[in-house]
């Protein structure tokens, strides 16, 4: 098969940061799906997982953590898929990812795609409609009635994030400091839309949240660590997805007011080969229904043609570059049209 991938970290002005190749059409192990890819979506974690890359790989590392696509053929203790099936996941990060023309990928992680969506726009939600929900649902436990700050609201997971959590009930508070990005905010379903480049604080007292239930950070932990101290309620929770890069202060004012603090690792499950690994196939699941519904819509807001080395880099320099809203989808049907029917 044909595959995508990277032999050390590399800048995306570099020509051969990506290399094509041509490798070994992957087999299923017992609980395996072999996936036909049809189209992938590109993520913050790709361009991290590439600049980690230090060391030189070969054969070269397969990239991607967004598919959709047919299952191909099925391992021996398959039980929720069989070969034609549409599906759609995230996939495993110690795992090659879907950068190529065939992937294997554990059934418990997959869900059935969306029967009204395209590849393309099937590809744009698994990895951070899982983000999303795994944080406000099974990490935070939001609730009716309770408001939520996200900061960072027009990327991949907070597009996700303010339309579960308006599903949900809650009032919701999103940062954006564009115009393009604040409306993409409003058309998602936010209440409220407040610029991040200025004081976050007051543009919530002003609006009349004097503290929030919920704070979830999905750009910068350390930047907003002591905004986020002041601004949340007596015991609320906090969601980070981003690793600090300083040593943060854990005390007062969150230990008086007895804040929780959960972290949110989509891949936490598969890597580990929890005892609940299936829940993500599960909310894939109800992901998809509630898009056939209507309830949740795609994020895919720009479609860059085929994969190849070139559509890579561009992809991972609009990753980089943050000024990314929705998500930036591939595809890797010989036509393009095809994954758009």
């Amino acid at each position: 098969m044909i595959a995508y991938g990277i032999n050390r970290a590399k800048g995306v002005g570099e020509e051969d940061c990506f290399v094509c190749f041509e490798t070994a059409r992957p087999v299923p192990g017992p609980r395996d799906l072999l996936v036909r890819v049809r189209a992938v979506a590109v993520n913050p974690v790709d361009a991290k997982v590439r600049a980690m890359q230090m060391s030189p790989v070969e054969p070269p590392r397969i990239l991607g953590w967004d598919a959709a696509g047919v299952v191909e053929a099925v391992g021996s203790e398959v039980r929720s898929f069989r070969v034609g099936d549409a599906v759609y996941y995230a996939g495993d990060i110690t795992r090659p990812g879907c950068n190529a023309e065939f992937q294997c990928v554990d059934e418990r992680i997959v869900g059935p795609k969306p029967q009204s969506l395209t590849f393309s726009q099937a590809a744009s939600l698994p990895l951070t409609a899982l983000t999303a929900w795994e944080g406000l649902f099974d990490r935070m436990r939001v609730k009716s009635g309770q408001t939520l700050l996200i900061i960072g609201g027009a990327g991949g997971v907070g597009s996700i994030a303010i339309q579960l959590a308006k599903h949900e009930g809650l009032t919701v508070i999103a940062t954006a400091s564009r115009s393009e990005s604040a409306a993409w905010c409003r058309e998602m379903g936010a209440d409220l839309v407040i610029d991040h480049s200025k004081d976050l604080l007051e543009q919530c007292r002003s609006a009349g949240h004097a503290s929030v239930d919920n704070i979830a950070n999905f750009v910068n932990t350390e930047a907003y660590w002591d905004l986020m101290a002041e601004l949340i309620a007596p015991q609320g929770s906090l969601l980070l997805i981003v690793e600090p890069r300083t040593h943060l202060r854990l005390g007062d004012p969150l230990k008086a007011k007895c804040v929780s603090i959960h972290w949110e690792f989509m891949f936490a499950r598969a890597r580990f080969q929890t005892a609940d690994m299936a829940r993500q196939g599960e909310i894939l699941e109800q992901l998809s229904a509630w898009v056939d519904q209507g309830i949740i819509r795609h994020s895919m807001t720009g479609h860059g043609g085929s994969v190849s080395v070139e559509t890579l880099r561009k992809a991972h320099a609009l990753m980089e570059s943050g000024t990314a809203v929705g998500k930036w989808v591939l595809s890797l049907a010989e036509d393009r049209d095809e994954n758009l029917q």
